[in-house]
Parts: structure tokens; sequence; C-alpha cells
């Protein structure tokens, strides 16, 4: 009988323990191969120009560090790629320098983490990789026929349409757009489920019309991230629902000037990523109101939406689609909010109203604090001066960075902004903080409160009177 020496097997053992840890095989058929990786390329590869080359890498959880590169013309090919799963389409754009997009690992652990799934990077790394713009929007179609082709064969091999997610990222948000347009205009294929773009390409697609871009009807349900419609993002509704992010522009904590090199350029556009990465997190859940503008959010006068089922406000990202139904109804919505600088970037809203007691029309600026007793959070209602009018309520949205579970001291600061002319006094008939987020939160009041010019009144509130509601 053949005996194999302990120290050759444990050898083969650790080997095999090793290489499973890195993640550098994956078996499909028996056979153990090596991880086929996103293409990695330079910037003198974007300098001379690239050729469209498309493949697409296969992520499930039996496989989550280890891609595995598909065959286009036989989607069957590996047991790995389950078509009764649902399956989502990782869409990368524009790459100036070549290099794989830094969010790409983690986007797809995250979305392995919501549930069983197929995770397809679509690597279209040449044909996107170009000094000329204008040459990787002419890839970007041959690439979306690319798609098309794909996503049929996995029609024809079981999977439903249904249960597709192309997930876009600026030029390729659009790159998804012209995939559902193909099977949109097919009797026989239907529509792809759902597409969600994230900051949708602006240059080359703002003014096109909707043939020419990606359009809400491209797929049963659209949803779309806006972070840097004055630049390179694009700046109208396209989907179901769109949110807008501080306005759709200027993102917190991103550069304001050009010397502070590539992160000016990338990081409003790049927010819409992580903001939807945030969304696949547990502890992350970002209310967006609909609204007509961000003016009249930040001006409180979008805080209720009645019409919205199962919870009053939609959640932006990944779990958006509990509103579909509500969404699909309205055909198209428009909805704000704010964020803080970084992960996980929510605010915690208040409306606060205020009856003012002063004959004379008083303008200025809020500032309220909250106190737990150990931490402060702080929301400054300054993107404009309120007009505070004798015994007329006076509604304002206050955002803060902190989410504090209960508030036992409420500082107020009225700013009117003089410098040299006269200092003036706000008193308060009532003032009134009630959380939009968390209904089971007392409605807290105080009455009978003189605000001074730039000085700090505290006070520890009490819930409000029956009559106050």
């Amino acid at each position: 009988m053949f005996h194999t020496s302990s120290s050759a097997t444990n050898f083969r053992m650790l080997v095999w323990w090793f290489l499973g840890m890195v993640g550098a095989v994956t078996i499909s058929k028996g056979l153990a191969r090596e991880c086929d990786d996103f293409t990695r390329l330079h910037f003198h590869n974007s300098f001379i120009g690239t050729s469209l080359r498309v493949r697409f890498l296969l992520y499930t959880r039996a496989n989550e560090s280890c891609g595995l590169e598909l065959s286009h013309h036989n989607v069957s090919e590996t047991a790995l790629f389950n078509l009764t799963r649902r399956t989502a389409f990782v869409i990368h754009g524009y790459r100036l320098t070549g290099s794989p997009p830094i969010w790409l690992d983690e986007i797809v652990k995250k979305l392995l983490a919501q549930e069983d799934m197929n995770v397809l990077v679509f690597d279209w790394n040449y044909g996107a990789a170009n000094l000329n713009y204008l040459i990787a929007v002419r890839n970007m179609r041959k690439a979306a026929d690319n798609a098309t082709a794909f996503i049929q064969q996995m029609q024809e091999n079981g999977a439903s349409l249904s249960s597709i997610h192309m997930i876009g990222v600026s030029l390729g948000a659009h790159l998804a757009g012209f995939v559902g347009k193909k099977f949109k205009n097919s009797k026989i294929h239907g529509k792809i489920g759902r597409i969600t773009a994230l900051d949708p390409a602006g240059p080359e697609f703002t003014n096109n019309p909707p043939e020419d871009r990606l359009d809400v009807t491209d797929a049963q349900f659209v949803d779309v991230v806006h972070t840097d419609m004055d630049a390179l993002g694009f700046r109208a509704p396209l989907g179901h629902i769109d949110f807008y992010a501080n306005g759709g522009a200027d993102q917190p904590g991103c550069p304001k000037t050009i010397f502070s090199g590539k992160q000016y350029f990338i990081c409003d556009h790049q927010r819409a990523v992580y903001l939807f990465l945030c969304s696949l997190d547990k502890d992350c859940n970002i209310t967006a109101y609909p609204c007509s503008s961000y003016d009249d959010f930040l001006d409180g006068k979008c805080t209720q939406c009645d019409t919205f089922k199962p919870a009053p406000c939609p959640i932006l990202g990944y779990y958006v689609t509990e509103w579909k139904d509500t969404l699909l109804q309205l055909n198209q919505t428009k909805a704000f909010f704010s964020t803080t600088d970084k992960n996980p970037y929510f605010k915690t809203y208040y409306q606060v109203d205020i009856v003012p007691w002063n004959k004379p029309i008083r303008w200025g600026v809020l500032t309220i604090k909250l106190h737990n007793g150990t931490d402060v959070a702080e929301a400054k209602i300054n993107h404009k001066s309120t007009k505070f009018e004798q015994y007329k309520s006076t509604r304002m949205l206050a955002q803060f960075d902190k989410n504090l579970q209960t508030i036992q001291k409420i500082s107020l600061q009225f700013s009117t902004g003089n410098v040299a002319g006269p200092s003036y006094k706000l008193r308060l008939l009532r003032f009134q903080l009630r959380s939009l987020e968390h209904f089971d939160r007392p409605v807290l009041c105080r009455y009978d409160i003189i605000l001074e010019d730039n000085v700090d009144v505290s006070f520890r509130p009490i819930p409000c009177e029956t009559s106050d509601f």
C-alpha cells in the first residue's frame, strides 16, 4: 500500500491554506485557477490611446475576493454563475489615468454582504482609458452593445431581466442607460429591473434627447445620485427619483481650489459612489426629502412626506426600492439632503417653529445647540437671513451633525450680522423643536425667551402643550 509522508502532506495543506487565505485561486469545474483582476493600465496607455476590450468579472460569496472572468459566448460555463439569483453589474466610467477604481473592491464586498447574488464587474478599462474623452464616449456606446448581448445570453439561459441591477458610475451610468434602451425597444426582451446612476456624466450628454443619454424609461426603476452637477456631473433629473446631495454640486470636505491637485477635479464627482457605499452599511440611513429645490428644502418647506410608504421619507441608496411603488406612481421625484464631510455622512434633522413677539420685523440667523450632558450638537441656520415677524410662526430646518438620543439643554443665539449698527433683541413667545426622523422623541418647547444679538441663551426644554401641535 502506498503511504504519503506526513511532512509532504502537511506541506501541501499549508500551501492550499495560504492560497485560500490570499484569495489566489478559485475552483471552476474542479480546476484551480488564478484570480482574474480588473485591468490595470497606466497614464501612458491613456496618452497613446486604448482600443475597446470588454471583460466580465464574476464575484459571488464563494469567490468574494477572487474574480472569475466569464466567457462572452457561454454564460453557463461555471456553476458559480447562478442565473436564478439577482445579478448586479458594476460599471465604471472614464478612466483618465487607467488605474482601477479605488472603490471597486469595497462595492463588491458590500453588495455581497446584502444578499447571495452575482456581482459582475463590467471591465471596459481598455476603451475608457484615453486622453481624448470623446473617444471614450464612443467606446462606451460600443461597450453597451457588448453588455446587451451578454444579458441576452443570460436571459436565454433562464435569467430574469427583473433580477438585473446595473450600477453605473459617471459615464458608466449612461452605458447602463444604453443597455436598457436596447431591451425596452424590443418587444421580445422587456425591461431590465433597475439602474442606479451615480453622478451621471454631464459633458457630451447635457441637453441631449432621451435617446442619447440615460432616461427614466430605460429600466423598470431608475434611481440617480447627483453630487457634481456644476462640473463633471449631470444637472437635470433622469430617474424615478433623483437625489441631490447638498444641492447636487459642491460637497463638504472637497477641495475648493485647483492647488489641491487631482482631488479638486474628482472629489465632488466621486462622492456619489461613497454615498452609495454608505447606504450599504447598517448604521448609515440617509433620509432625503422630496422637494422642488434645495433652497426650499433648506427653508424647511419640504419636511413632510405624507404620501410616501412604507415610511414617510425615502432613504438614499441601495434600499430605496422599498419606496418603489410610490415613486413609480409619481413618475419623477427630486429629493434633497445635506451631509457631513465623512462617513456615515448623514445629518439629523429637526423642524424648528418660532413665534416672535417683537412688533418691528427682525432679520437674522439662528444658531441652535443641543446638550445631553456630555456632548453637544450644533446647527447654524444661515443659508440666508430669516424674517421674524410678530405673532407669525416661522418654520425652519435645523440640521445637526450629531444624533443625540436625549436633550437636557438647548442654547440659542440670534445674530443680525450688524457690526457697526445697533444691537437688536428678539423676543420669542414660543420655541418648538420637533424631530423629523425619530417620531418617538417628544416635541420640545420653551416659552417667552429674550435673545440678545450674538449672545447665547440656554434653557431646559419642556414638553410642548397640546395646543401647540
